[in-house]
């Protein structure tokens, strides 16, 4: 019976991301308001992996990650705002399996990315500040190297699984998604086949990207805290603290948002809350990262300052040798 009734149902080729669909109104403002979180999100990101790779004083293991992470969240963003706005601008809503597929494996290979990551960017602090004699060598070029093309390379890994058991599933009858762009969750209940194996083993590789990291930037935290109340001055710990407080700032909307958006019932009266913490960690923490290491950085601020004023020397010099 069971049989039959599959077989009676339509194979989806095409899903329907439904966004903001409740709010038909505001699709012009909403629009408005997304790209220019885009825009500034691009800038921002571009901005630190050019002083990065630019800036002589900014070849350290902390601006190195730092310039992984811009590259990792300029690739975060285009995966889905262009979508989003597209959807908003002239309602073109529909996606296809093929391209929900795309868009999960490239948002959830960078999400699992930017995990281990910023666990890396908290072992770099721990290191630095409660072990600075052995900092030297144990984040020497070649390790720095190792560390975020293994933080790369994992997440694509378990993605390509991931998403290589996704494309074993069958989906029919309803396409849409009450959301803004294609989330596992949310997919796996399209599926009219049995998704159970798939969950666990989804769940299982998953978890090894995500728990283990968040565990050792736990740890790495708690023994900085620990390191900084024993200094004895006052100004000794700021300025020791100044040193990781941008990146704990980070770490702490990252994890905090994605705990909140998986922790929360799937519920019909709490998928409204759901969307917009996920805003919080899919659109707004891009923008916000480079913001925030930007403006607490002395040395990235030294760095835009340097970078300015050879910009103007040269605008000079330019200028002049037009006049002759």
């Amino acid at each position: 019976m069971a049989n039959t009734e599959w077989r009676n149902q339509t194979i989806t080729t095409e899903f329907i991301l439904l966004g903001f669909g409740n709010l038909p109104k505001e699709n012009i403002p909403l629009f408005l308001l997304f790209l220019l979180i885009y825009i500034v999100t691009m800038a921002g990101n571009l901005l630190i992996i050019v002083l990065v790779v630019a800036d002589h004083h900014l070849h350290t293991p902390m601006y190195f990650f730092l310039g992984n992470l811009s590259c990792l969240e300029t690739c975060y963003s285009s995966a889905i705002l262009p979508k989003m706005l597209s959807g908003l601008l002239n309602n073109n809503k529909t996606i296809s399996f093929f391209g929900c597929l795309l868009q999960y494996y490239t948002f959830g290979s960078l999400l699992c990315t930017e995990c281990i990551l910023l666990s890396v960017m908290s072992y770099d602090r721990y290191l630095a500040i409660c072990d600075p004699l052995h900092y030297a060598n144990a984040m020497n070029p070649r390790i720095c190297a190792k560390l975020a093309s293994s933080s790369w390379i994992t997440s694509l890994l378990v993605l390509t699984i991931t998403v290589s058991l996704m494309s074993t599933l069958t989906f029919c009858g309803l396409s849409e998604f009450d959301h803004f762009f294609c989330d596992l969750a949310l997919l796996l209940k399209l599926s009219c086949t049995d998704t159970h194996l798939v969950r666990v083993a989804i769940f299982a590789f998953s978890s090894l990207v995500t728990f283990p990291p968040f565990l050792l930037t736990i740890v790495s935290y708690a023994c900085i805290i620990a390191t900084i109340l024993r200094i004895p001055s006052t100004t000794g710990r700021q300025k020791t603290f100044s040193t990781c407080s941008s990146h704990l700032i980070v770490v702490t909307v990252f994890f905090g948002t994605l705990i909140a958006v998986y922790l929360t019932p799937t519920v019909d009266t709490w998928k409204a809350l759901n969307k917009v913490l996920s805003v919080f960690y899919t659109v707004l923490t891009p923008m916000v990262n480079p913001l925030i290491y930007s403006l607490r950085n002395r040395e990235v601020m030294k760095a835009l300052g340097r970078a300015l004023s050879q910009w103007r020397i040269f605008r000079r010099t330019q200028d002049a040798a037009a006049s002759q």
